[in-house]
Order: C-alpha cells, then structure tokens, then sequence
C-alpha cells in the first residue's frame, strides 16, 4: 500500500531542517577578512599610551595616593599587551607592576641613565612577549650621554625603545616610547627628527610601534615629522573628528583642548579600534592626561 506524506507533514519536516541549519551556521566560529575569531584575537594587539603624572607633585586633592587606585584600576579594565608611560618615576613602576603583575618592563631613568628621574618605560605582557634588545636615548645632540640636553629644553627628554618577539603570532616588531618637551619648539622638532634617524637606522623590516605625549597637536611639524616619515595615527584611521579629541586637561576632565598623546604604527599594522578613555571617579580622574588606547593588528 501506497502512503502519501501529508503537505503540513512536509513543511513541518522543511521547517525542522531549517532551523537545524541556522543553528549549526550560528554557533559556527565567525570570520573576519577571512579569518576565525579565535585567530584574528591572537593576531591583535592593544596598545596603551598613558602619561601618568609624576608621583611627587604637589597636585592637592589630585595627588598620586589619592588617585593611583583609580590608575590601576584603568590600565587593568583596558588591559594592554604594551603600555608607554611618561613622567613615571620609580616608586610608580613598582606600585604599578605589584598591582598589575604580568607586566615586565623595559627603561631607564632619564636623569642617570639607571633609576633618577622620571621614566619613558615600556611596561609588556610578559606572557605575550621575549625582548630582544632594548635600549633608551636622549633628545640632545649627545644622545647616548645620560642626562643631556640640547635645543633648548631645559628639562631632559628622551625615547625608550625595544625589540620584541611575540610568542603567539611569531612576528617581531619594534616599539619606541616618548616624551617630548613641553615649552621648546625646536626641542620638539628636533626631537621627531632624531626619532626618525633612530627608527631609519635599524632593520626596517620589521614593523613600527610608537607611543608617547609629544607636547604638540595633531598641526604640530614634530608630529607632521613622524607622519611624513610613513607612520600613522591610529587614532586618526578610526576617528575623524577633531572636536572633544584633547588628551590633556588637567585634572579637570575637559576634552576641547590638543591631542597630543599618540600611538602610531607603521603600514605592517592595521587599525581596527582606538579610543581616548575618560574613566573618572566622580569627577576624579587618574592623571592629568586621558590615556589613549588602539587596538591593531598585523596585516
């Protein structure tokens, strides 16, 4: 005998494999540019620039141990495979390294070359990343003397620099951490020359990672300097407003000023967020600069 299958029998089953299908493609890993999710996070890097504020400044209700909690509590919520840090002095580091381990860090003092003075420091995942090489100059024209100062900046500046190797994508890049001067604009210009020079006179085949608070807006020749030279805002491939963009505000979270802290990279790298983070406490901030954070990627 012959049975004849129903038309609502049929679509129920119709119905059944669709959904089965739907499910089976939803719970598939996503792809982006071709890739799964779980690779594009092992290929991705987020990186940090962060003026913290130098610890023994008379800053009042803003002072460091009213405010390194709050600190903390940004770099750990951010969590970044690299930090730049400027005006970091010593105690600082430490504080920041037993609060957050995981971190290694990579600097020098700029005062003697050892522990004096405030820091440009590279603090790194150590589970991530193997140094290769690292070292720290001045911006002056005897970079290598520690302490030195040239072109008018009466205060010592200089760039902190490593090689690092990333254990989970096997790729090694370079990164290059900085802290400009605040009054001199030749100490400015100057400075991104040297920097360029430094950058140029390396293995250029690998990629470029740069940090730091240059003192000097987005029109600035220092910063157009480092432009020219092929590296890019990060913050700029993603955000093309210049409107409430300023990083420095003083304590008082106020956002119509400069940006002048930066993370750039070389064309190696694609960008794929950036932002500039103004966590605050009810109006209490962890430092006098927003950090300013991107997340890029190696293309």
């Amino acid at each position: 005998m012959n049975y004849k299958i129903r038309a609502p029998f049929r679509s129920s089953i119709s119905l059944i494999t669709i959904l089965m299908i739907s499910a089976m493609l939803f719970l598939q890993p996503r792809v982006s540019n071709g890739q799964s999710a779980e690779k594009e996070s092992e290929s991705t890097l987020k990186v940090m620039t962060f003026n913290i504020r130098y610890g023994t400044a008379d800053d009042g209700i803003d002072k460091w141990d009213n405010r390194k909690e709050l600190l903390y509590e940004t770099i750990k919520e951010q969590a970044p495979d690299l930090l730049g840090m400027q005006e970091a002095l010593r105690f600082q580091i430490t504080a920041i390294r037993e609060a957050l381990p995981g971190y290694g860090e990579i600097g020098v003092g700029r005062d003697d070359g050892k522990e004096a003075g405030e820091y440009s420091v590279i603090l790194y995942s150590t589970k991530r990343f193997t140094v290769d090489t690292s070292g720290t100059f001045w911006f002056s024209d005897t970079p290598n003397i520690p302490g030195s100062t040239s072109w008018g900046n009466d205060i010592t500046r200089i760039c902190t620099w490593a090689k690092l190797h990333d254990k989970i994508t096997n790729k090694t890049f370079y990164m290059f951490n900085m802290h400009l001067d605040h009054i001199s604009q030749n100490s400015r210009e100057k400075s991104a020359e040297l920097l360029i020079k430094r950058i140029k006179a390396l293995d250029n085949k690998f990629p470029i990672v740069i940090t730091g608070d240059l003192n000097s807006g987005e029109d600035n020749p220092a910063v157009i300097t480092i432009k020219d030279a092929g590296y890019r805002d990060t913050f700029r491939d993603i955000v093309k407003t210049k409107e409430n963009t300023g990083t420095f505000h003083g304590f008082k979270g106020t956002t119509d000023g400069d940006k002048i802290d930066y993370i750039f990279v070389s064309d190696d790298f694609k960008t794929l967020n950036a932002e500039i983070i103004h966590k605050n406490n009810n109006g209490r901030y962890p430092s006098d600069h927003f950090p300013v954070t991107a997340k890029i990627e190696y293309k």
